[in-house]
């Protein structure tokens, strides 16, 4: 059972994170057995796909942007 006051110090517990920006989305998605078994396997999976898919969207960006001239 809980205690009734909570903790005092649960501030000093809580997750932080130096991002500009925190990770409190989700996002779930389906690829092949073989994909996940790939990507699961590196180090630090979670951020690799972070990575591409933020520079899949600033290449998109780039892409779409109108030229000038």
């Amino acid at each position: 059972m809980a205690r009734p006051g909570g903790n005092p110090h649960l501030v000093h517990h809580q997750f932080t994170t130096d991002r500009d920006e925190p990770l409190i989305a989700k996002l779930s998605l389906r690829v092949s057995p073989s994909m996940l078994e790939q990507i699961r396997c590196r180090d630090n999976w979670q951020d690799f796909v972070r990575d591409a898919i933020a520079k899949s969207l600033i290449e998109e960006k780039t892409l779409l942007k109108p030229s000038k001239g």
